[in-house]
């Protein structure tokens, strides 16, 4: 009998994760990560570790609690405050995966001779007859979260399963009731882990006031509109909230750190057909070696674009899109497809026309 540990939330999508995989015949172990326990996110980090271990209680199975706050702040929640003041705006879910989910699921399952890892994410996996393993999308396309695991690589992969990726939402409800799962009825939570009620602004004010200034909101042209409270607390595309009047909308393009700047423009000025991804995961380990078309989507709920990737000496992927998006953001992270395969994926760098 093959063993597998359980990555457990306390909500249904890992709760079911783990009943069906019971029903498989796998020998589970239920594992709940304490990443994050602070101000705020006390009560509800806490909660959910609770709820886990109440589902593993109802499954029968065992239960354990790894201690990964520690890694945790120091890789994703410092990782994103920093990027926040370099300008750009993190997606820390997407490298949280790799660097501190999985390799926190991965050390366990070592240290316990466990044969696998498996999570609660909508995505699928498929080995092929040279053993390589190709991640897919799911087969519900409303909670599709293969994009969030586009960081993984084959060492990752070749230990995971991914029980719920066929199933739709409705079908994984079901699946819990089932079970008698109090889980099957638990509300999905939105907001990053570490923001319980999703301000980020806030949140960065209380971890990094200091490095902080006001300065100037300026058109493409350089006339100052207006004042800023800090860049850190704008993202690109940005047209509510900015305190200034002007005959038509405008919206944030650019944030230079240099000058402290706040750069706002119409509309008409986001429209971007090309970016550079830096830092790109192939997930079967090497990147293809002539330029290639394929689907690409630049944040989580953005819509697949067609594109030609061009792989640089960097090592940098050339990304350019057959239509223009809006909101090319450098920090989010681009991911790769062709059809319901992804490819791979990198953070945006820079932004361009061309």
């Amino acid at each position: 009998m093959s063993s597998v540990a359980v990555a457990m939330s306390g909500g249904v999508d890992s709760s079911a994760a783990a009943a069906i995989l019971l029903e498989q015949g796998f020998d589970v172990v239920g594992v709940s990560l304490h990443l994050w326990q602070q101000g705020q996110g006390v009560a509800e980090k806490s909660e959910s570790v609770e709820q886990a271990r109440q589902v593993a209680e109802q499954l029968g199975i065992p239960f354990a609690v790894m201690d990964a706050r520690e890694y945790f702040h120091e890789h994703v929640v410092q990782s994103f405050v920093q990027s926040y003041l370099e300008g750009v705006t993190p997606s820390p879910c997407v490298g949280c995966n790799r660097a501190v989910k999985w390799e926190s699921m991965l050390s366990y399952a070592a240290s316990q001779k466990i044969d696998y890892v498996a999570t609660g994410h909508y995505a699928r996996l498929e080995q092929d007859d040279s053993g390589v393993v190709h991640l897919l999308r799911g087969h519900d396309e409303g909670k599709d979260q293969a994009y969030m695991l586009a960081f993984l690589g084959q060492r990752e992969l070749l230990r995971t399963l991914l029980p719920i990726g066929g199933y739709t939402k409705s079908e994984i409800r079901a699946i819990a009731r089932r079970f008698g799962l109090e889980a099957a009825e638990r509300s999905e939570s939105q907001d990053l882990c570490f923001l319980p009620d999703g301000d980020y602004r806030q949140f960065i004010r209380e971890n990094a006031a200091d490095k902080i200034r006001p300065g100037e909101i300026v058109s493409l042209s350089g006339d100052v509109l207006g004042e800023h409270q800090g860049l850190p607390f704008y993202t690109i595309g940005q047209r509510k909230g900015l305190g200034i009047s002007t005959v038509q909308p405008v919206y944030v393009v650019k944030k230079d750190i240099a000058a402290n700047q706040l750069v706002v423009a119409e509309k008409a000025a986001l429209g971007k057909t090309g970016f550079v991804a830096g830092r790109v995961n192939w997930i079967q380990g090497s990147p293809p070696r002539e330029v290639l078309r394929a689907q690409v989507k630049i944040r989580y709920r953005s819509p697949l674009v067609w594109g030609q990737l061009q792989v640089l000496e960097s090592g940098q992927v050339h990304v350019r899109l057959e239509a223009a998006q809006a909101d090319i953001t450098p920090g989010q992270v681009a991911v790769f497809y062709q059809d319901d395969e992804v490819l791979g994926g990198g953070i945006i760098q820079l932004a361009g026309r061309n």
